[in-house]
């Protein structure tokens, strides 16, 4: 073997798996140093991701972006979303039309329900009740809820003017909306937009068409891509916690691009790879299109982010005490 080799072989061999045990009495950050003591398999990778988000956090030259799918916002999840955005991790938003639904409709004291994957959705039917995995939505408390908040809002901004960019009336959904734990609140108190690319595809989007049928409102989308291009190319760093696939996430990654890609990118999905979709290419794949530079500091979490995020923020809130375990 040459010494080329073995000196590769010994840093291959640098750090021992170590085992770890638990107690009733550990705290998360303890947790987390177990993790990264066992380090196979995703537990490594959710070390790893905390690692990132904290040093993102802490760049100061570094725009961050939150993208995230709407399903979320219809747990519990919803509440650390917010959070992460009010403690002023965050400083862009982009996501689903699927999340301003469900946090208008929760937002404003509409409750869902917890349940069961295996009902019969027949009966749901019969019931009124929406199905979305385990969560019960109770039929009169979305699209109902939804139409109800959004005609009163679009009547108010109507006369102020005709014509608004999506995040403009995003932020005006958030000042009309009292819950500590809304994302859409949480954004119009620390000014983050949100940008919402595919606006159209649900309830609030739906709405903004058929109101416009009557009232002359116009939907300004060449504004929100705008306001994001201007926050994009201002920026002297990128960073983005992409949480599942689809337009949310190639929105995020695909104007990242034109600023020469993401310094620091941390991915938690359920989607693989195998099929070449968008929401399952890994991190490299991004590399190959200038959408995440080849510097970056990134990584992929496998798992599902109800489970996986908010051991992740806990890590950033752990910071050192975690880093040097």
């Amino acid at each position: 073997m040459s010494n080329y080799m073995e000196k590769f072989r010994s840093e291959l061999l640098r750090e021992p798996v170590e085992d770890y045990t638990v107690s009733s009495n550990m705290s998360v950050c303890e947790i987390l140093n177990g993790f990264k003591k066992a380090h196979g398999f995703m537990a490594s990778h959710i070390v790893r991701a905390a690692e990132i988000f904290t040093e993102m956090v802490n760049d100061k030259g570094t725009r961050r972006i939150l993208s995230f799918t709407g399903n979320l916002v219809s747990t519990g999840l919803r509440g650390v979303l917010a959070q992460i955005i009010r403690e002023g991790y965050i400083d862009i938003v982009i996501t689903t039309c699927g999340t301003i639904d469900h946090d208008i409709a929760r937002g404003t004291g509409y409750k869902y329900f917890r349940g069961d994957w295996s009902i019969d959705d027949s009966v749901l039917k019969d019931l009124d009740i929406h199905r979305l995995g385990n969560i019960l939505i109770p039929l009169e408390n979305y699209g109902l809820a939804i139409e109800k908040f959004t005609y009163k809002l679009l009547n108010e901004l109507v006369k102020v003017k005709k014509e608004w960019s999506v995040y403009e009336i995003l932020f005006e959904a958030g000042k009309r909306i009292n819950d500590q734990n809304s994302i859409l609140r949480a954004c119009y108190e620390k000014n983050v937009p949100i940008f919402v690319p595919g606006i159209f595809d649900g309830a609030f989007g739906t709405n903004l068409v058929l109101h416009s049928q009557f009232s002359g409102l116009k939907v300004d989308l060449i504004g929100d891509e705008k306001k994001l291009s201007d926050l994009i190319f201002g920026s002297e760093k990128l960073g983005a916690l992409i949480i599942g696939g689809g337009i949310s996430k190639h929105h995020t990654i695909w104007w990242a691009q034109f600023r020469e890609g993401l310094d620091y990118v941390i991915y938690l999905t359920t989607a693989f790879e195998y099929d070449g979709s968008l929401s399952g290419a890994h991190p490299r794949e991004a590399i190959s299109w200038g959408k995440i530079k080849p510097s970056a500091k990134h990584v992929v979490v496998y798992g599902d982010a109800t489970i996986t995020l908010p051991l992740i923020v806990a890590g950033a809130k752990c910071g050192e005490k975690m880093i040097r375990g």
